[in-house]
């Protein structure tokens, strides 16, 4: 959460598709697809059988399409947006549920561990965590709350990383490694490791792990006095995952994971842009760079899952501990040396700890019924600390800081947030054709949060045990018919909900000033239909829905400081069609067409939002098309080659909520339509792999996010005229080579 957003007098202190997935694995040697098994509604179901809109990605088509992180996946699952410009630093869309508040509206799990902060006190929304995929069984993508199996801030949906388990059948190895090179950028390296051994018959060990080092693509070139130095938002991300699985018997599972990750990025991925076209300014990717810059964010997760076999029924035990790690420098020298006379740099730390345990019992199958009850708790600690500094000028590239004998501002926010919640899950076989799916969920948290401000600017204040607390009630109810086993219609509503929480302002505030936030909630209406041939050589997946968003939670500026607020409404009204057709053995298309009519229902405060009634929602294509060809043939014995590609295109959107841009340009930042086609080719020796890719072929420039130049909130240009934005990283053409063992 930006904190310090504000302007002193008139200067600005600113502190602050695996496609559809019904039928998306394929045998090889036989040309049919396999039937697919997901566990996002926390049981093992084939995709026909989930009364909802779920996308998986495989990990091998994740593999071959040199998939590393969440931009890679954009182009295989519908409805799904990702607002960002910084590596590490990304905002997940489903369904256009997104008006560009703190608290995140998708749900991140890993396996049986929940990440991510749950209040609206750590940045969760602009934190979603960017896993490395390699080594991934696959992901699955739910569509719509999932308020009932998985609580809080899942309002637009689910994403989940499903990994590979440790395996007693045989030792395996895999390596990995590659190299790419983009447009008007520095080289970049990738390397990977895994290897899978049993230590017995009933124990088996595994382990990953992946560097990646790749190279900028954004110009600091002297503008306004600025450093004169290339390609200066390069990073590293590497990190390592092991996991160990005990079953000594048939009814009894135990498995203990432990997972890192570091991503470390040097200047930001901003591009300075037109205010009023949103096109790159002095002809290329350029920011204006004083200071060195970075952004440092670490990943720790570590589970132990415990499954035990009753025979009626399966009880199951998930504990997890995770922690998110966030520190980063800003270069606010362009906005405030006008007013200061010298450099100014800004630093902030985010720091989420989050312990969870998770405890069900479900039953194995029924004829007339199958349930679920569980109960979840959860207890995280989290803490913001901004400190606004200044530096010598004249120093190209180096920081020299000024002790000076006070400081200028400091701002420190400790919160806790906990919750209880109770979950109960049924379905019921009414008939051969027709099934009901009911839920219930009972959630009680309860917050506290203390702030210390101080330095010349915010003053010296306390202000301690604001507290806040939610009851709320989730449920879903989905009838389903089923045409044999290939094919079913189902209708769905359900209800989700993210939590609200205390908002921390300084003393002094305007009366009426809100001390606390409520919770926001949307109800889903969704009918939908799934079929594919009794070959599965054809296939699709269609999906109408209404939201009703009620209450929903805005970020707002309120005497200087970045506070969440409630407004009136939004409703979002949208399409999804996935088909999927198999022509020929070794040939596969599929395409992809998404529909979202997203918009406010009532009007915002005009100082501290701007946005009225009919507004569109931010970064919300109105259509988006994803089409996907892939063909595989042999070559000879043993030796498998293939080739294919994949369009994204996406029609206008509309960029952040931002009052001061509204006031000088008259309109939201407008975000013009643009494609991205990517092309792969492979040949597979059966031990080794080798794979190229070619990503962005055209060289678009589609812009990703749009914010005050390097994270300065609610300022729309800087001293030269230009918009922070995010963009599609240029042309991309790589290789990877794979040797299994």
């Amino acid at each position: 959460m930006r904190h310090l957003t504000k302007a002193l007098g008139g200067t600005a202190l600113a502190l602050a598709l695996a496609v559809p997935a019904i039928a998306s694995a394929q045998d090889g040697d036989t040309g049919i697809a396999d039937e697919i098994v997901v566990t996002a509604q926390k049981r093992s179901q084939t995709l026909i059988d989930v009364p909802q809109s779920v996308s998986v990605v495989s990990g091998a088509t994740l593999e071959r399409q040199g998939a590393t992180g969440f931009a890679d996946y954009l182009k295989n699952v519908p409805s799904l947006q990702l607002v960002q410009g910084t590596p590490g630093q990304g905002r997940l869309v489903l369904r256009g549920i997104n008006t560009g508040g703190v608290a995140s509206t998708v749900a991140v799990y890993v396996d049986e561990t929940p990440f991510g902060s749950s209040t609206a006190l750590a940045n969760a929304s602009e934190l979603a965590g960017d896993f490395d995929s390699f080594d991934v069984a696959r992901i699955e993508v739910l569509r719509g709350p999932q308020g009932t199996l998985y609580g809080a801030s899942s309002l637009g949906g689910l994403l989940k990383f499903v990994t590979n388990e440790p395996s007693t059948a045989g030792f395996e190895a895999k390596l990995l490694g590659g190299v790419e090179f983009t447009d008007g950028g520095d080289a970049s390296y990738r390397g990977a490791a895994m290897i899978n051994v049993p230590l017995g018959e009933t124990l088996a060990f595994r382990a990953s792990g992946s560097y990646r080092k790749q190279g900028g693509t954004i110009d600091s070139i002297g503008t306004a006095g600025s450093n004169v130095r290339s390609n200066i938002n390069d990073f590293e991300n590497y990190g390592g995952r092991a996991s160990l699985l005990w079953k000594p018997g048939a009814n009894l599972s135990v498995r203990l994971s432990a997972l890192f990750q570091n991503l470390y990025v040097d200047a930001p991925g901003v591009v300075e842009a037109d205010p009023a076209t949103l096109k790159p300014l002095y002809g290329g990717l350029t920011q204006s760079e004083y200071l060195p810059t970075f952004s440092n964010v670490k990943y720790r997760l570590y589970n132990g899952t415990i499954a035990y076999d009753f025979g009626p029924a399966t009880l199951t035990s998930a504990t997890s501990y995770g922690e998110q790690l966030q520190s980063f420098r800003a270069d606010y020298t362009a906005n405030l040396s006008p007013v200061l006379g010298t450099y100014v740099y800004f630093d902030q730390l985010t720091e989420s700890r989050k312990l969870t345990q998770e405890l069900r019992l479900a039953s194995n199958g029924g004829d007339f019924l199958e349930w679920m009850i569980g109960g979840y708790y959860t207890h995280e600690k989290a803490r913001i600390f901004q400190n606004l500094q200044t530096a010598v000028p004249g120093t190209p590239g180096v920081l020299t800081p000024i002790d000076l004998p006070y400081d200028l501002a400091v701002f420190n926010l400790a919160s806790r947030y906990k919750e209880i919640a109770a979950f109960a899950n049924a379905t019921l076989h009414l008939a051969p054709w027709f099934d009901i799916d009911l839920g219930g969920r009972y959630s009680h948290n309860s917050q506290r949060a203390d702030q210390v401000t101080d330095g010349v600017l915010l003053g010296a204040a306390v202000i301690d045990d604001v507290r806040s607390s939610d009851n709320v009630f989730t449920w879903s109810v989905a009838p389903k018919i089923k045409f044999g086993g290939q094919a079913s219609l189902y209708a769905r509503v359900a209800k989700g909900y993210r939590p609200g929480g205390p908002n921390v302002i300084p003393i002094g505030s305007p009366p009426g000033t809100p001390r606390t936030f409520e919770p926001d909630t949307v109800t889903s209406y969704e009918i939908g239909f799934k079929g594919d041939t009794a070959d599965r050589t054809a296939s699709i997946e269609a999906a109408l829905y209404h939201i009703d968003w009620t209450n929903i939670q805005l970020a707002a500026v309120v005497n200087g400081f970045g506070v969440n607020v409630n407004g009136a409404s939004a409703r979002v009204d949208g399409a999804e069609i996935a088909a999927t057709l198999r022509p020929a053995k070794g040939f596969t298309t599929s395409i992809g067409f998404t529909f979202t009519d997203a918009r406010l229902g009532g009007d915002t405060d005009p100082l501290a939002v701007g946005a009225v009634k009919g507004d569109r929602l931010p970064f919300t294509p109105r259509y988006n098309v994803n089409f996907n060809a892939d063909y595989q043939w042999e070559l000879g014995s043993g030796v498998t080659a293939s080739i294919g590609g994949s369009i994204r295109s996406l029609s206008r959107q509309s960029g952040g909520f931002d009052p001061a841009y509204l006031a000088a340009f008259g309109h939201f930042p407008r975000v013009k339509a643009y494609e991205v086609i990517d092309l792969r080719a492979g040949i597979d020796f059966g031990r080794y792999m080798l794979s190229a890719y070619a990503n962005n072929l055209t060289n678009s420039g589609g812009v990703t996010s749009t914010q005050a130049l390097l994270g300065v909130a609610g300022l729309p240009r800087n001293v030269n005229g230009a918009l922070g934005t995010g963009v599609v990283r240029p042309r991309t053409i790589g290789v990877n080579a794979t040797v299994e063992f």
